[in-house]
């Protein structure tokens, strides 16, 4: 695995460069102490610089799945990796994912292997709200030094599984009703503990709902059913916080109503069966409807429910099924990126961005490439052999 010595320069020569915002050009990516310098057909490159011949392959700057459990539902752990969701009580505001998360889960080796270099790991669906989701690399040894952004978002859940885990206990919610009022019971008294002097009296599951009322972070709304998509509209517009939808897989029923508001919707997975009475609305045709409709998408895996080295696959066949190339490829960069409120580091590549780079053997949208050399922040984590097959994942650390 090449990586720079003695220099924190590194030159990516003769690439097809696809920045997201903005035309693709034939040309050179610099970057120097971890961020992008230049860019462009004709950079110079400085003396003493790392130069690393792209020969025509596709650089793109790294993906991002914005909805995953990587590190709190480890694979082959069973359950005991699983620590995505805390279902003793029905409001969880304050706890943190950041908590549960194990930098050694090999779905991030994975996650570089599909040119993912940013996930956003949310607690679970099975309470009305689940606590607080955090956005990281996926690439480290220790997790502060992974972190974008903590608290990146609440977690909240409508739909069958608060009412299913919470009826089966004999309490509320048992159903959509009981879960609208324990949201609407915990954002009440959010406001009446924002109102108060007392700075003695804290509440970690009252201080994160008062983040999002104060518009510091976005509620992450679980909803599948039209039904359950219309009352996260409706309790976003009561308590006026700003919402974004994960899973959304009947929001093309309401297109018009959310790119009205502006709502993004996060779509996924797509690569599963219709195993409830949620999901009879799936379709991998649905990304396309809700973006020609003007709903800003991301598209999610939702790891390990579908493996994070196939994000790129599902928006692939999103386009098969009527998704444009243009905006497939910002639904798993830039667009989940703004939603993460980290669009000023990644998602495109700029100048003053964040280096996260993945080197493509082609265009990333064909099933046949693979993602070859994955750098965060300008070291190179991942590389992949064509000769022999092997890849090799920097030691982390």
């Amino acid at each position: 695995m090449s990586s720079p010595s003695g220099s924190t320069t590194t030159a990516i020569t003769n690439a097809h460069v696809v920045p997201i915002d903005g035309e693709a050009f034939d040309g050179t990516v610099l970057v120097e102490d971890g961020r992008i310098s230049a860019l462009g057909a004709s950079v110079t490159v400085p003396d003493g610089a790392t130069v690393i011949d792209a020969a025509g392959k596709w650089l793109l700057p790294g993906f991002v799945d914005a909805h995953v459990h990587l590190g709190t539902h480890e694979e082959g752990e069973g359950s005991a990796g699983d620590d995505t969701n805390e279902m003793t009580d029905p409001n969880m505001a304050g706890v943190r994912a950041i908590d549960a998360v194990n930098p050694y889960d090999p779905g991030f080796d994975d996650a570089l292997a599909g040119g993912v270099t940013t996930v956003n790991v949310n607690p679970g669906s099975g309470n009305p709200i689940g606590g607080q989701a955090v956005a990281i690399h996926t690439h480290g040894r220790y997790l502060e030094e992974m972190v974008l952004r903590s608290p990146s978002g609440l977690k909240s859940a409508l739909g069958e599984n608060p009412k299913r885990v919470y009826g089966e206990k004999g309490k509320t919610p048992s159903t959509r009703l009981g879960t609208a009022l324990v949201i609407r019971e915990a954002f009440m008294k959010a406001q009446n503990y924002m109102g108060k002097a007392d700075e003695n009296a804290r509440d970690p599951h009252l201080e994160a709902l008062a983040m999002v009322l104060r518009r510091e972070i976005p509620w992450r709304q679980h909803a599948h059913r039209a039904d359950d998509i219309a009352t996260a509209i409706r309790l976003a517009d009561e308590f006026g916080y700003d919402l974004v939808l994960d899973h959304g897989t009947e929001a093309h029923l309401l297109a018009d109503v959310l790119a009205e508001r502006g709502t993004p919707v996060l779509i996924g997975p797509l690569f599963t069966t219709k195993s409830k009475v949620e999901l009879r609305g799936r379709s991998i045709a649905n990304p396309g409807k809700l973006a020609r409709a003007g709903v800003e998408i991301s598209i999610i895996t939702d790891h390990p429910v579908i493996p994070i080295n196939f994000l790129v696959h599902q928006a692939t066949l999103a386009v098969k099924e009527g998704l444009d190339r243009e905006t497939a490829l910002r639904s798993i960069t830039i667009n989940p990126a703004r939603v993460l409120g980290l669009a000023d580091r990644l998602g495109s590549l700029a100048v003053g961005k964040d280096a996260d780079l993945v080197l493509w053997s082609g265009d990333p949208l064909d099933v046949m490439q693979r993602a070859l050399q994955v750098w965060i922040g300008g070291t190179e984590v991942y590389s992949y052999d064509t000769g022999s097959g092997n890849s090799t994942v920097a030691p982390r650390g």
